[in-house]
């Protein structure tokens, strides 16, 4: 057997499966060689990868149209606004009959079921919004480019927050409940649990206040979107393309991949387990997925690997978009089992250094990898994916198929008619404010000034207080010695723990 029949051989799967694309073998493109990827291995997370322009994106429209059509809800992050054609027919035209005649594709201009949606209404689409308790200390702190230590005062504020009832709906509240903990009358609540200091206080409120001068206060509050719309179906069957437009805000990378991570995280406490099936209800793709992990913290990457690994036995696939493999790290891209990697460059030593390190990211192959990555054109892709077994295909170089919808974006007057159109427009359009922290620390009555006079048992006791607090108590030497801190930092650390996950990906509302 040649090796290129070897190679269509690991591509013959028998159950319901995409059509990527034909086999390049020897600079010929083979129709009869499909290259294809079980339905049932979606939920095994993937890498859509290659150099800007080498059609990364039309890779995302061309997987996530064949999933609607066979039932399975797709969610795109459209970073660059040009992913809303979906909704349309594609073109036709010389390039793509070109195109579908090479890899024996039968193309027909198909539209897809496709809702809008754009972070805090800003741009196109209909308003998703996050409440600050929800989107939780964890994420906070990414966006807001906090330390260790103040990343664990703020879980601190957090679990204050919840422990009494305060409400953090939108980013006035929790200014509120950092102010009121720095105040004289609140300054004792976290005494017992390692405190606040002003300093640290001071930086979570500098960060909030820029956070919100740059536009962030709209994507906190309510509505909260419920991301169990990201599962539905249309009425024919075929599954609905969520498109989270993000070009508006395209000047707040941390904000929106840090926001994509909310919506899969809040999914992964939602969803109950099922194990394989026969197809996933959530394909979830994660544009510029590099952003995400740029500056991360171990223990935020550690969260992420975490919700990666376990939420495919959820029935949810995840699909990360980035340049390069090495942007993403080893735990996470060891979770991906479905690879697409496009052309990549070798202009200067950073890229050859690049390119050696994704072609040890594959499996043994018949190609001279490096050569082949450097000489792929727009729309070729080395692919390799599970198969039905579970088992990694042999690697083939693929010609890949033309998307049936339209290659471009779609006029935003029609991404705005259709989400005012949509069933969901009038649950979260209008943002909605009710009583929480903000105001129920503003209605607080203020503590009486007392009286300077003391009784003289006052001063009696205030006297023999300061006489035993001359000299250190034992209690007061154990809370003091180096053991003891060690052991405040560990179970400040551990509190930040619980509240990551309980609200790192996991939401209290009742729905």
């Amino acid at each position: 057997m040649s090796g290129a029949s070897e190679i269509a051989a690991g591509y013959a799967f028998t159950g319901p499966a995409l059509d990527l694309g034909a086999l390049l073998w020897e600079g010929q493109c083979l129709p009869d060689a499909p290259v294809r990827v079980p339905l049932t291995v979606l939920n095994r997370h993937g890498l859509v990868a290659g150099a800007t322009g080498t059609g990364k994106t039309k890779t995302l429209q061309l997987v996530a149209e064949q999933l609607s059509a066979q039932g399975v809800p797709v969610f795109l992050a459209d970073v660059k606004g040009d992913l809303s054609g979906v909704s349309a027919p594609g073109a036709d035209g010389e390039k793509v009959r070109e195109r579908a005649g090479e890899v024996g594709q039968k193309w027909t201009a198909t539209g897809f079921p496709t809702e809008f949606y754009a972070l805090g209404g800003l741009g196109h689409g209909i308003p998703v919004r996050a409440t600050v308790t929800s989107f939780g200390p964890v994420l906070l702190s990414k966006v807001l480019g906090l330390n260790p230590t103040q990343e664990q005062s703020l879980g601190l504020i957090f679990h204050y927050a919840d422990q009494k009832g305060l409400e953090l709906y939108d980013l006035k509240d929790l200014r509120a409940v950092v102010a009121f903990l720095t105040s004289d009358e609140g300054r004792t609540e976290l005494k017992d649990i390692g405190g606040l200091s002003t300093a640290t206080a001071g930086v979570i409120l500098r960060s909030l206040t820029a956070f919100d001068a740059q536009g962030a206060a709209a994507f906190f509050g309510e509505p909260e979107f419920d991301t169990g719309e990201l599962l539905r179906t249309a009425a024919d069957g075929r599954g609905i393309v969520s498109v989270l437009e993000l070009p508006a805000v395209q000047d707040k990378p941390q904000l929106f991949s840090t926001f994509l991570m909310w919506l899969l995280a809040d999914l992964f406490h939602d969803l109950p387990e099922v194990g394989d099936l026969d197809r996933p209800k959530l394909v979830f793709f994660f544009d510029e997925a590099h952003l995400l992990f740029h500056d991360a913290s171990k223990a935020f990457i550690d969260s992420i690997t975490q919700t990666v690994r376990l939420i495919r036995s959820k029935g949810v696939g995840v699909f990360f978009v980035t340049q390069t493999p090495k942007d993403v790290p080893g735990d996470v891209l060891a979770q991906l089992g479905n690879r697409m990697q496009h052309a990549l460059r070798a202009f200067t030593p950073d890229d050859q250094k690049a390119l050696k390190a994704t072609v040890k990211t594959f499996p043994d192959s018949a190609y001279d990898l490096e050569e082949l990555l450097t000489g792929l054109g727009t729309g070729e892709a080395v692919v390799t994916v599970l198969s039905e077994r579970g088992a990694p295909t042999p690697v083939a170089a693929t010609r890949l198929r033309a998307p049936e919808s339209l290659m471009g974006p779609v006029d935003g007057a029609a991404v705005d008619a259709a989400a005012k159109a949509s069933s969901l427009h009038e649950r979260y359009a209008q943002a909605v404010d009710r009583e929480s922290a903000f105001e129920k620390l503003a209605a607080r009555p203020k503590p009486t000034e007392k009286s300077t006079e003391k009784a003289p048992e006052e001063k009696a006791s205030s006297e023999d207080r300061a006489h035993r607090q001359a000299e250190p108590s034992m209690l007061e030497q154990v809370v003091g010695s180096g053991m003891f801190r060690s052991l405040a930092r560990s179970v400040g650390t551990q509190v930040g723990r619980e509240i990551t996950r309980s609200l790192f990906g996991t939401a209290r509302r009742r729905r």
